[in-house]
């Protein structure tokens, strides 16, 4: 038995208030949270004045890639959400076709690994750094039009190595998880 769509106001009410709490959320996973239809859900958007999430991305990402040392902005694969040098970061990328194995349709794994390494490069607090280790799985099979949100959290640092977990998710499901071992060649940094 689904529930009643809200009414109007409420809706969009709530609607605004979900964005806030996850501005990422797709049109679809809205849909289903208000059990309206997409289009519906995109009018009330236009109404609100809330941009398209690409744009909602793009937005808070562009707000991040001025912080980034280790890494251009065009080398990163996903799009930055948030990062604090020296501790964390999240990236989101949007799975495309032109991603999969034409035989399985499951997204090829170097596009997740690009996106874990990339995030975890760039959430290192030091002008060059490069992988010197990295222990990955994989745990689950992912596929074209999947969102990949990953965390990465700087564990401990020591001398000129930073050690650094990436976990992806796909749909609240841990698809990924890479530890990785990034060496700084700064030159103010040695052991």
């Amino acid at each position: 038995m689904s529930k009643r769509p809200l009414p109007k106001r409420e809706r969009q009410s709530q609607l605004i208030e979900k964005l806030k709490e996850d501005p990422f959320i797709t049109d679809e996973e809205l849909s289903e949270d208000f059990n309206v239809s997409i289009q519906t859900i995109r009018l009330d958007r236009l109404e609100l004045g809330i941009p398209e999430l690409r744009e909602r991305i793009k937005t808070v990402a562009s707000e991040n890639y001025s912080k980034i040392k280790t890494i251009g902005a065009r080398e990163i694969i996903g799009e930055i959400v948030d990062i604090e040098l020296g501790k964390s970061g999240i990236s989101i990328l949007e799975t495309t076709n032109d991603m999969v194995f034409e035989k399985t349709q499951i997204v090829r794994g170097h596009y997740i690994f690009a996106q874990a390494e990339s995030l975890a490069i760039a959430v290192i607090d030091a002008k060059v750094a490069l992988t010197g280790v990295a222990n990955i799985k994989y745990k689950t099979p992912i596929y074209a039009g999947d969102k990949l949100v990953a965390k990465a959290h700087v564990n401990r640092i020591r001398g000129n190595k930073y050690f650094v977990w990436v976990f992806i998710k796909v749909r609240q499901e841990e698809a990924f998880r890479g530890k990785f071992i990034l060496v700084s060649i700064d030159e103010d940094r040695s052991e």
